[in-house]
C-alpha cells in the first residue's frame, strides 16, 4: 500500500520479491544518502497463490520485446493499442507488434495470462526444447569413514532409492586411497573399476579407462577388456553372443549410460547388494598418519561421467564424505598427523601451503566444459570461462560431511557454489540432521498442486537474467550465482558481489533458494522525474524442471520514485526542541516509509559477508557500523547533539538490533568456528528467502511458563528464569532449555505425578513446537535439549544480548560471562554519534 504506510511483505506474497525500499529514490546522491543497499531479494522457485500468477505453467513460448538488447517478455505493465494491435516495452519502450494469432483474438475483455494485470508472475513451458528426460544421481561415498558411519550411510541412501521416481538414472562411486566406480549394469557379481587416486581426469580419460570409447561394437568388445587369445571355442562363443546384444554402434556417452547410469527401477537390487557389503578401505594406514583419502579425484570422475553421459541433461552429484582429502588433487592436509589441519590463523598468514591449489582444482572443476571435457581458458570472469561455467551448471555437487573434523568445505565451497549445490554438515552419518536433510534433497510437490504435484522439487540449469527501466542499472547479485559474463546497456560500473553482468548461472535451484540482486540508481538527477513515472525490474529465470522439461519464469515488479526537494527548497533545521532534525517536513518522506528492515538487514549482511573474502574481519565491522550511524543520522527523527531526542520510527526501530546482533554471529566473529564451519554458515545465508535469513541473524526466543500461552521474548539474558522454558530458534540449532526450578522439578519426576498434569504439558509444549520448527526446515537444525547451568546451555547463552554480565551488579536474569557490550550500550552509542552536526 503506497501513502501512510505500506505493505513491504505483500510482494514477497504476491511475486516472490522483498525490496529493502519500496518508493526509491529518484536521483544518485540521495540514493547514497540512503546508506542502506538499494536491492531485492527474489525467489524464483516460489509457489504463488492462484490469484497472483497461472495456477499451471503456459503451453507456448513468451512474446518478447523485439529489440536486440531488451527481449523483455510481455507483461501486464505494457501499454496495448488494442486498435492498431501494438505493445509499448515500458523497459526500452520499443513498439512492438503481436503475432498474427494474437492481434486476431486480443481486445479489452478477452486478454492472455501475460496480460492480466494481478499475474505479474508468468511461467512458461517451452514446447521448442526437446525434454531432457529424468535427472540423474550419482552416490560418491568415503569407504574411509568407521564401519558404523558406513552401515548408515548405506542405509540411508537405500532409503532414498525408494524415493526416486523409477526412471530417475543412478550411478555409484566410492573412493578411499583409490575411487572404484561401480558398474551397476553387469549382472551376476558386483564389478568396479579401480582408478588410482593421485591425479585428476577429464572426461575423456575417464571413458578410456572405463572402456567407453565411442567406437564400435566389433571394436569395444568385453565391455572394453581385452579380446580373448584365438582358439578358445568357449571364449569365441561368449564374445560373438556380446556382439550380437551389444548395438552395432555406441557414443562413449551411451555406453556410459548402459553400465554405468542407469534407472532405478532397473539396477536397485544390484545397488543395494553393493551397498549392503560396502567395506572400509582396506589399504593399510601407519599409525603416524592420516587415511589416504581422494576426494578430489572422486569428484572428478564422477562429474567426468556426467559430462560424457548427459552433458546438457541435470544431475546431481551427492558427495558423502567423513573426512579431509588427504591424496590427490584437492588434498586439504598432508597425512603426517604432525601437521596439523588449516586454521583461520594459518588462512590469515596464508601459511598454508595446500588451500590455494585446493582451491583452483575445485574451481577449475567448475569451469569444465560440459562437452568433452574442455577447461576455460584465458582471463578469469572471461566471457568464454563464464560460458564453460554455465554448461557446466546442469551438473550439481552437493557435499554431505559428516565427520568431527574438518573436510575441506572452505576449498570445495566454490565448486558447490557455481553449480548450485548444497551444503550439510553434521557429526556422524547417523545424526537426524544428516539423514531428514537427504531425505528433504529429493522433496516433493503436495499431490494437489496443479501441474507438478508429485514432481521433485529440485531444478536444475537455472539461469537468471535481470531487465531494468532506464533510470537505473544492475550492480550484481549475491547468493550461489556465477556470472554469464553478459554486458547489457542496464549493468553498472559499480559492482556489489558478483557484478559486471546482468545475467548469471545459479546452477541447482529449489523452492527456498533466493537471489539477493542490488541496484544502481544511474538518474543525475540534475532535472527531477516526471511526477507519476514508474520504474520496473524483470526478473526471467530459465530452468529445467526435474520433469526434464525446460520453463521460463517472467516476474516483473514496478514501484514508484520520489523527487527529493531541490536544495533551495530545503528548510533550514528546527531549533531545540522543536520536534527534531528530520520531523520538520510537512508531508511525510515516501522514501522513509517504504523501507522493509527485514529485507534491508539481509541485503547488509549478504553484502557483509561477501567482504569478508577479500578484507578484514574488523574493516567489515567498522563499514558496518559507520552505515548504521548514517542511516540514523538520515532517517531518524532528533534535535542535534541531543542524544536522548534521538527516536526511530517504526519504520526502522528494529534496524539497529538486527545489525548487533549481526555483529556477533558466526557470520562476522570467528570464534569458536572452524573455516569450514564459518563458509559453511555464510553460504547457507547467502541462499535462503529473507525469513530464515532473519532467523540466522537474530534468533527467535518463546518462552514457557504457567503464566500462561507461550510468549516471545526478548533475546537477552533477562528473559532467563528459573521457573520458565526457553526455545530458542537459531536456524542452525533449535534449544529446548529449562531454568533451573523447572529442571530440578524433572528430575524428581514430578511431571509422571497425575496431579502434576499442567507440568507435564509445561514440558511437552516446547518440544512439541521445536517438532514443528525442524519439520520444514533445509538442513535439519540439531536439536538441542539441555538445562541452565549445564554445558549445553552455552548454546543459549552465547546468543543472548548480555545486559547482565558478571560486572552488573544486582540485576535479575542469568550472568553472560562476556565483554562484549550489550544491546543498551550499543544504542546509546549509535544515537550519540548519529546526532553529532
Amino acid at each position: 500500500m503506497q501513502g501512510e504506510h505500506w505493505d513491504v511483505s505483500q510482494s514477497e506474497e504476491q511475486s516472490g520479491t522483498r525490496l529493502s525500499f519500496h518508493c526509491w529514490p529518484s536521483s544518485r546522491l540521495e540514493a547514497t544518502r540512503c546508506v542502506a543497499p538499494i536491492g531485492a531479494l527474489y525467489t524464483p522457485l516460489k509457489k504463488l497463490p492462484p490469484n497472483c500468477a497461472p495456477p499451471s505453467a503456459l503451453q507456448y513460448d513468451p512474446i518478447r520485446c523485439s529489440t536486440a538488447t531488451c527481449h523483455a517478455v510481455l507483461n501486464p505493465y505494457c501499454q496495448v493499442d488494442f486498435r492498431t494491435k501494438l505493445w509499448v516495452c515500458p523497459f526500452c519502450l520499443t513498439r512492438n507488434h503481436f503475432p498474427p494469432h494474437y492481434a486476431e483474438n486480443i481486445n479489452e475483455t478477452n486478454l492472455p495470462a501475460e496480460l492480466i494485470p494481478q499475474f505479474a508472475t508468468c511461467e512458461y513451458e517451452l514446447p521448442n526444447v526437446p525434454p531432457a528426460g529424468p535427472p540423474a544421481f550419482v552416490f560418491c561415498i568415503d569407504t574411509c569413514a568407521h564401519v558404523e558411519e558406513l552401515t548408515e550411510l548405506a542405509d540411508s541412501i537405500q532409503q532414498i532409492l525408494n524415493l526416486l521416481p523409477g526412471d530417475s538414472l543412478v550411478g555409484l562411486v566410492t573412493f578411499g586411497t583409490n575411487v572404484q566406480v561401480h558398474e551397476l549394469g553387469f549382472e551376476g557379481i558386483p564389478k568396479a573399476y579401480v582408478i588410482r587416486g593421485n591425479k585428476e581426469y577429464g572426461p575423456q580419460k575417464v571413458g578410456q579407462l572405463l572402456g567407453c570409447t565411442g567406437t564400435s561394437a566389433l571394436g569395444n568388445q568385453m565391455n572394453g577388456a581385452p579380446p580373448p587369445p584365438p582358439g578358445a571355442p568357449g571364449q569365441q562363443q561368449q564374445q560373438q553372443q556380446q556382439q550380437q546384444q551389444m548395438p552395432p554402434h555406441e557414443s562413449s556417452g551411451q555406453q556410459v549410460l548402459r553400465r554405468f547410469l542407469l534407472p532405478v527401477s532397473e539396477c536397485s537390487m544390484t545397488l543395494e547388494s553393493i551397498l549392503e557389503d560396502l567395506r572400509k578401505d582396506p589399504w593399510p594406514v601407519p599409525s603416524d598418519k592420516r587415511v589416504a583419502r581422494c576426494t578430489g579425484c572422486a569428484l572428478s570422475v564422477a562429474t567426468s561421467l556426467l559430462d560424457l553421459a548427459l552433458p546438457r541433461s541435470g544431475a546431481r552429484v551427492m558427495m558423502f564424505v567423513g573426512g579431509p582429502c588427504t591424496s590427490g588433487p584437492g588434498a586439504i592436509v598432508s597425512r603426517l598427523k604432525t601437521e596439523d589441519i588449516r586454521s583461520h590463523a594459518d588462512l590469515h598468514r596464508n601459511a598454508e601451503p595446500l588451500h590455494k591449489p585446493a582451491c583452483e582444482f575445485y574451481a577449475s572443476l567448475s569451469k569444465r566444459h560440459a562437452v568433452g571435457g574442455v577447461k576455460a581458458k584465458g582471463a578469469k570472469g572471461s566471457t568464454q570461462a563464464a560460458a564453460n561455467a554455465s554448461a557446466s551448471s546442469m551438473h550439481v555437487v552437493d557435499v554431505f560431511a559428516c565427520s568431527l573434523d574438518q573436510v575441506g568445505l572452505l576449498e570445495m565451497g566454490e565448486l558447490v557454489e557455481a553449480t548450485g549445490g548444497l551444503m550439510v554438515l553434521g557429526d556422524s552419518f547417523g545424526q537426524s540432521v544428516f539423514k531428514e536433510s537427504l531425505r528433504r534433497v529429493f522433496k516433493t510437490y503436495e499431490p494437489d498442486v496443479p501441474e507438478d504435484g508429485g514432481q521433485m522439487q529440485m531444478a536444475f540449469g537455472a539461469t537468471l537474467e535481470v531487465l531494468t527501466s532506464r533510470e537505473f542499472k544492475v550492480s550484481g547479485a549475491i547468493g550461489p550465482v556465477s556470472s554469464l559474463g553478459k554486458k547489457a546497456p542496464n549493468v553498472s560500473d559499480l559492482e556489489v558481489g558478483c557484478g559486471g553482468t546482468n545475467a548469471w548461472s545459479l546452477g541447482g535451484i529449489d523452492p527456498s533458494t533466493t537471489i539477493a540482486v542490488y541496484f544502481d540508481i544511474s538518474n543525475p538527477g540534475t532535472s527531477p522525474l516526471p511526477e507519476g513515472k514508474r520504474r520496473f525490474i524483470q526478473f526471467q529465470t530459465k530452468y529445467q524442471h526435474s520433469n526434464g522439461r525446460t520453463r521460463l519464469r517472467a516476474t516483473t515488479i514496478c514501484g514508484p520514485w520520489h523527487n527529493m526537494p531541490q536544495e533551495g527548497q530545503k528548510s533550514a533545521p528546527p531549533p531545540p526542541g522543536a520536534g527534531g532534525f528530520n520531523s520538520g517536513m510537512e508531508q511525510p518522506n515516501p522514501v522513509k516509509m517504504s523501507f522493509d528492515q527485514e529485507a534491508a538487514a539481509v541485503l547488509l549482511a549478504r553484502v557483509a559477508v561477501e567482504r569478508t573474502e577479500s578484507e578484514d574481519i574488523a574493516d567489515v565491522l567498522r563499514w558496518v557500523d559507520r552505515s548504521l550511524i548514517r542511516l540514523g543520522a538520515k532517517f531518524a527523527d532528533y534535535v542535534p547533539d541531543d542524544p536522548s531526542s534521538f527516536r526511530l520510527s517504526p519504520e526502522f526501530s528494529l534496524f539497529p538490533q538486527f545489525v548487533f546482533h549481526l555483529r556477533r554471529s558466526q557470520f562476522l566473529q570467528l570464534f569458536n568456528s572452524s573455516p569450514d564451519e564459518a563458509c559453511y554458515y555464510r553460504y547457507v545465508l547467502n541462499r535462503e528467502n529473507t525469513a530464515n535469513s532473519l532467523v540466522m541473524i537474530q534468533p527467535t526466543l518463546l518462552s514457557y511458563s504457567f503464566n500462561g500461552a507461550p510468549q516471545p521474548a526478548l533475546l537477552d539474558s533477562q528473559s532467563v528464569q528459573p521457573d520458565t522454558i526457553l526455545l530458542l530458534d537459531t536456524f542452525f540449532h533449535v534449544v529446548v532449555f529449562h531454568g533451573e526450578t523447572t529442571a530440578a522439578w524433572r528430575e524428581q519426576r514430578y511431571h509422571e505425578q497425575e496431579e502434576h498434569v499442567a507440568f507435564r504439558a509445561l514440558l511437552e509444549a516446547p518440544q512439541a513446537d521445536a517438532q514443528m520448527i525442524m519439520d520444514n526446515r533445509f538442513p535439519v537444525p540439531r536439536y538441542i535439549v539441555c538445562d541452565q547451568h549445564k554445558s549445553e546451555a552455552r548454546f543459549l547463552m552465547a546468543k543472548l544480548n548480555p545486559s547482565v554480565t558478571h560486572n552488573s551488579e544486582g540485576a535479575a536474569g542469568a550472568q553472560v560471562f562476556t565483554d562484549d557490550v550489550s544491546l543498551r550500550v550499543f544504542m546509546e552509542h549509535l544515537m550519540k554519534l548519529a546526532v553529532q552536526s
